[in-house]
């Protein structure tokens, strides 16, 4: 088997500072909420239900902007291609970044916002999109998982930039300043695309075959595998089943009508929408006035609120590493339960000692907080990759578009309520979150399929679907398959080495 080059990695760093910018430009406003310049400059009293309210809209529009981003950026991936797709989601990041650290009025603020959100919400899709595509097989899960890392570096970041500026005697620069260095992590992308290929899969989509050939052989760029006889075997079913995917019809109400596609675009709403339901954004997005209502002031809950983002991105990282071992499913089936019994103590620590003084027990329900980032990242890491490898190629733009739709709308459900919920219902938050998950986990058990060390192309495999080929285990041959009996394994090696003499 192949071991991950640099060249993999490399690609992988370079792209996903794309979701460093969605996870940057997502976080920087949980972080503002922290500052007491923000609430000055934009005179609003943090007491207030007003105030509330206006905090959760500053969420749920971002939120919104980035789901039609989502479903938009399918269009332009498949229309001019995956490279610059990303540049010009990038760019318009770039834009929106900059239009909301100059906002003057909340009004204004509230309408930027959007943009800013369509900007990261076609990011936050074109990054694991091109990321699956560029992968071989065996290391898919880390490569593609590279998008959480990513948006949870960005998390990092923003979090101890705003405990920096916390401490600057100018109010306006507190928050407005980590808004405007939103802007880094999509130019940085922009300036990282030209030492990146186009996705091979695009590229026979549109007929570049030797072109395709070129960078397969790269990715793999295997020293056991001189006659790069595994680059040429999954070049071979590429361009195989990318002329069958192109005689299908595809479209998003096509994704619905077609069963096989149906189950994927169902599977797809129901694990991102079941990643919010378990409350992490409606935690998150608060978790400053969350800390505070457990009696922590001052920097404290900047503070903790960064060790928190450093905590999770670790956990992220380390699932990524591990999903390609152990597999989604299995991530899935297991992350589920675990958090729901979390969210249970958690919900019974605050209920009994929130607002009482108790510094003991305070202590105790941040640490489950701070746990309960760890477990959640078991299911949040899979869940975009999983997301991301289960279409075919004419489908696989509008599939993260879907899914990442249904994450955005799952993001408005359980996080704008969240100011007004955790100052009204305080710890009953926790149990309809406890009870989310517990659904969750069943649905997945019962319905949500392993895809581990599968290649995408033989993803039809788990839906029923037709395949054209089939790669032989040592991922160097291919085996042609009719009525479920193997007819006839072709030695690529073999070919090769023919070819050259």
């Amino acid at each position: 088997m192949a071991k991950l080059t640099p060249y993999n990695v490399g690609i992988g760093v370079i792209v996903a500072i794309g979701t460093f910018g969605y996870g940057y430009g997502f976080g920087v406003f949980i972080t503002s909420i922290g500052q007491p310049g923000f609430y000055l400059d934009m005179k609003l009293d943090p007491t207030s239900r007003y105030t509330a309210n206006i905090l959760g809209a500053i969420n749920a529009l971002f939120a919104a902007g980035a789901a039609f981003g989502a479903i938009s950026q399918a269009w332009l991936a498949d229309r001019f291609g995956r490279k610059k797709s990303l540049a010009m989601s990038a760019l318009l990041s770039c834009i929106g970044a900059a239009w909301t650290a100059g906002s003057p009025y909340i009004s204004m603020l509230l309408t930027i916002r959007v943009v800013h959100g369509f900007g990261l919400g076609m990011l936050i899709c074109l990054v694991p999109l091109y990321l699956t595509e560029v992968s071989p097989p065996h290391c898919r899960g880390i490569i593609s998982g590279m998008t959480v890392m990513g948006f949870g570096v960005g998390y990092c970041v923003v979090a101890f930039v705003s405990v920096g500026t916390y401490y600057s005697t100018n109010p306006t620069l507190q928050w407005r300043l980590p808004l405007a260095l939103a802007a880094v992590g999509p130019l940085g992308l922009l300036l990282g695309l030209p030492f990146v290929p186009e996705s091979p899969r695009y590229l026979c989509w549109v007929g570049q075959a030797e072109a395709a050939l070129k960078v397969i052989e790269r990715l793999h760029n295997d020293q056991s595998d001189p006659n790069n006889a595994a680059a040429y075997a999954e070049f071979v079913q590429i361009k195989a089943q990318v002329e069958i995917d192109k005689e299908q019809k595809s479209g998003y109400i096509t994704m619905f009508t077609k069963p096989s596609w149906r189950r994927r675009s169902l599977l797809v709403v129901f694990i991102m929408f079941s990643s919010q339901a378990t409350g992490v954004n409606g935690i998150a997005n608060y978790l400053v006035v969350i800390f505070a209502d457990l009696g922590l002031t001052g920097i404290l809950p900047l503070l903790l609120y960064g060790i928190y983002a450093v905590v999770g991105t670790a956990a992220a990282i380390y699932a990524c590493f591990v999903m390609d071992r152990f597999g989604r499913r299995q991530l899935f089936i297991i992350g589920f339960p675990v958090l729901a019994v979390n969210l249970i103590i958690e919900a019974l620590l605050q209920r009994e000692y929130l607002n009482r003084g108790n510094k003991a027990a305070g202590g105790a329900a941040v640490a489950f907080i701070f746990l309960f980032i760890v477990l959640y990242q078991f299911i949040d890491a899979p869940s975009f990759v999983w997301c991301a490898e289960i279409f075919p190629t004419n489908l696989r733009a509008k599939g993260i578009g879907l899914s990442m739709f249904a994450y955005f709308v799952g993001f408005i459900t359980f996080s704008t309520p969240g100011p007004r919920a955790f100052r009204e219902i305080k710890w009953g938050m926790y149990l309809i979150y406890m009870g989310c998950s517990i659904v969750c986990g069943v649905i997945a058990f019962f319905y949500v399929p392993e895809t581990k060390g599968l290649p995408i192309e033989e993803m039809g495999v788990l839906f029923n679907d037709g395949v054209a080929l089939h790669m032989t285990s040592d991922g160097r041959g291919i085996v042609e398959k009719q009525e479920n009996q193997e007819i006839e394994r072709v030695e690529v090696e073999s070919k090769l080495k023919d070819e050259s003499t």
